[in-house]
């Protein structure tokens, strides 16, 4: 049995790969110097990055943490040389708040994302861009708004006008996530339905919204995220209230809005209320900023 040998030099194609072979081997050990030095840099990069958000993380858990207690979770604040008081008044505000905000705005953003997904029309430019625009805009502009259309118009601060300021806030957030997971769906899934004569509204409802769940929760939990610890929009709209009102038509008091007013205060006890709701609230952002990614990830191996 004889085998058969090609001669590279004969097929140009073949040459040329094992020209190309040659140089790479060539030059292997300095591509693999420069990888190290690349993955070196960019550890580094992540040290200098880590650095600062440990360090305000330990400094903020050394400061807070004496301040949680019993009376912490369960009192309101009260007056310099009364002992025992807490935050249980702005716990319970923020809550109210937020939970109006979201309440009204994941509907709106999740339908303005599913017109960005299904829409490259001029309207939707403008609307996609007015969103981009919203979500750079300073947070104290945004409670100035709130209370020139909110306060100046009703006429009293309110747990309302606190929460329509920071709706304003998570609205643009929660719809560029939706219109990016709505867009993720595969197209082929969104024709089936069509092909099975379905209305468009149907197959939104029935097929689109639950294959893009994971991604619409995630953009969900980050809107709450960055609306709960927003300060400014707050101090121009719910004035603040030391004692417990669940009432939002009246002024409340909600964490951010505490924890500026008690930490500038010459009082160690209220100073040391205000950084066990710095603990508290930061707490409550990094549970929902990695919760929605769990949740994601989750959900998406669920559908898979």
């Amino acid at each position: 049995m004889t085998t058969l040998s090609f001669d590279s030099s004969l097929d140009p194609i073949l040459s040329r790969r094992a020209e190309i072979q040659k140089i790479a081997s060539a030059s292997v050990k300095r591509r693999k110097v420069y990888s190290k030095i690349g993955i070196a840099l960019c550890l580094l990069c992540l040290v200098v990055a880590c650095v600062p958000l440990l360090a305000i993380i330990g400094y903020t858990v050394a400061k807070g943490l004496p301040a949680w207690n019993s009376a912490f979770f369960t009192q309101v604040t009260k007056p310099e040389g009364i002992p025992n008081g807490g935050l249980w008044n702005a716990i319970v505000g923020s809550l109210i708040i937020d939970a109006v905000a979201v309440a009204v705005t994941v509907p709106f953003g999740v339908l303005g994302g599913l017109f960005l997904a299904e829409s490259d029309g001029p309207i939707a430019s403008a609307v996609r861009y007015a969103a981009d625009v919203l979500t750079g805009v300073p947070s104290i502009t945004v409670g100035i708004f709130g209370y020139i259309i909110w306060v100046k118009t009703v006429g009293s601060y309110s747990g309302y006008a606190g929460a329509f300021a920071i709706g304003i806030i998570m609205v643009p957030v929660i719809m560029r996530a939706a219109e990016t997971a709505l867009r993720g769906v595969p197209t082929n899934l969104y024709e089936a339905g069509l092909a099975l004569g379905a209305r468009k509204a149907t197959v939104a409802r029935r097929v689109t919204l639950p294959v893009a769940l994971p991604g619409l929760i995630t953009g969900v939990l980050l809107a709450v995220a960055r609306g709960a610890g927003e300060t400014a929009p707050l101090i121009f709209t719910i004035f603040g209230n030391q004692f417990m009102q669940t009432n939002p038509s009246k002024p409340m008091e909600a964490l951010p809005l505490a924890i500026y007013s008690y930490s500038s205060q010459p009082y160690n006890d209220l100073v040391q209320i205000a950084w066990g709701g710095a603990l508290l609230l930061m707490m409550v952002i990094l549970i929902l900023n990695v919760g929605a990614r769990l949740v994601s990830a989750r959900l998406r191996r669920e559908r898979r």
